[in-house]
């Protein structure tokens, strides 16, 4: 038999296959012994992760369980980020008195020891510009070094030095850790904030979904915006130092993150920050998302989010850039960023509670222009969103619960929408608040969004 040369996903070929015999060859049927596997271009990779990633191979039966392993093994040394480029070669075994016998070779292309670049990073209604130093596979079990500076559009900058390592040569179960420093401007509130601290972080799979573990300590310090911010703010101006244990469970089976057609998302959060430090509250959200694909690509889409946070101690008070924010073209449309609820002189204050909805119709462009290209990349929506945000009297639970479900603010509208890749949207939509309380901030008509993630 000739040689097969088997590149993922495309099914493997046979170059010189035999003449006689029937057309149409059963590969599931044809048994295969593997005498070797051969990994070729290794530098600093170690011997003992090569070996756990090839060992299943030995274990194939029959011709298509073996390229199918070996694509499997292709993926998962690329995953783990071990080489830049992997090609497989499947032979048969030279020197083998078993005509059954394979031999199968990687020829492996590692990554550049060290490697830069400045790209745009797309955040909730900011963009900002990266700096990168990576060091992949520093260590030759797949462990990266990330170093990165950011400069914001709204005022925003910092930098961190971040390290993950694949435990158990699984490239779904991440360790990583670092340090970092970030100063932001929060114009809303009236504030200015440097954030210096060090994380670790673990995540991993469930049979449920993806899961989150991270600690974060942190040194706040907080200063005023201007001369206007107002006194509520101006009094919890200073230092803070935070440790906090957060847990987020991720259960995603939508076909698509940014504008999915079909399948439901689930995300619990848990913070509980007390584990020294002066900050201490427990903070509890949730997010859901159903998509249903209709008749002409029109897709519906129900989503809901909501969360309470409470202090570890009656008598403390949660600081304000602990606190839940509500409104903006990425939470509730038709409000000025972070324009829901409690404020003072002019100064946005946040609350300890929320919950918001929403319902969209999306269609493709009316007459579908660029259909098959660059037109498939917008949408037109319909929308209507609600929500609320206020403070929770625990001793009077059932009062306050009724009060954040009569006081609602909703706004309806319609607008555009362009996916960017998989990785972040654009909306610009023709927004009117239907109801609004006294201190909201509106913004009716016009508005413009772009971010990660919008209710």
């Amino acid at each position: 038999m000739g040689t097969v040369y088997a590149k993922a996903p495309e099914p493997a070929t046979v170059n010189n296959p035999p003449q006689e015999g029937p057309d149409d060859i059963d590969f599931e049927h044809i048994p295969v012994k593997v005498e070797r596997v051969v990994v070729e271009g290794v530098g600093r990779t170690k011997d003992d992760v090569i070996i756990k990633e090839v060992r299943p191979l030995l274990k194939a039966e029959t011709f298509q369980e073996m390229v199918q392993k070996s694509h499997e093994v292709k993926q998962r040394m690329e995953k783990l980020g071990l080489f830049k480029r992997v090609g497989i070669f499947i032979d048969t075994a030279k020197d083998s008195a078993n005509k059954d016998s394979y031999e199968i070779t990687f020829e492996v292309r590692e990554f550049r020891p060290i490697s830069g670049g400045m790209n745009t990073l797309i955040g909730n209604n900011d963009a900002s510009l990266l700096f990168g130093v990576k060091l992949p596979n520093v260590l030759g079990r797949g462990e990266k070094v990330n170093g990165e500076y950011t400069h914001g559009t709204k005022q925003t900058r910092g930098y961190s030095v971040m390290m993950s390592k694949p435990l158990n040569a699984n490239p779904e179960i991440l360790l990583s850790g670092g340090i970092y420093q970030f100063h932001g401007s929060y114009p809303w509130s009236g504030y200015k904030e440097t954030d210096r601290g060090l994380d670790i972080d673990l995540t991993f799979p469930s049979v449920l979904g993806m899961h989150s573990l991270r600690w974060d300590g942190v040194w706040r310090d907080l200063r005023s915006l201007s001369r206007t911010t107002s006194f509520a703010v101006r009094e919890q101006a200073g230092h803070s130092l935070k440790s906090s244990l957060k847990h987020v469970f991720v259960r995603d089976m939508r076909d698509d993150g940014i504008l999915p057609s079909s399948g439901s998302l689930l995300r619990l959060t848990q913070e509980y920050a007390g584990l020294g430090g002066n900050v201490e509250f427990s903070k509890q959200e949730l997010e859901l998302q159903f998509n249903k694909s209709l008749f002409w690509d029109t897709v519906v889409q129900l989503s809901l989010a909501g969360g309470v946070m409470r202090p570890l101690h009656k008598k403390d008070d949660i600081r304000i850039n602990d606190r839940f924010f509500l409104g903006g073209p990425l939470t509730l449309r038709g409000f000025s960023l972070k324009g829901v609820g409690p404020h003072s002189d002019g100064n946005a204050l946040g609350a300890e509670a929320y919950w918001m909805c929403a319902a969209h119709i999306y269609t493709p462009l009316p007459f579908r222009p660029g259909k098959g290209g660059f037109g498939d990349l917008f949408r037109t929506h319909f929308f209507v969103n609600g929500g609320n945000l206020g403070n929770i009297n625990f001793n009077d639970l059932q009062g306050s619960l009724k009060d954040m479900g009569n006081d609602i603010r909703w706004a309806c509208g319609w607008g555009i929408v362009l996916r960017m890749g998989r990785v972040a949207r654009m909306e610009l939509n023709y927004v009117v608040p239907m109801a609004v309380k006294q201190g909201d901030s509106v913004n009716p008509g016009l508005q413009f969004g772009i971010g990660l993630s919008f209710l």
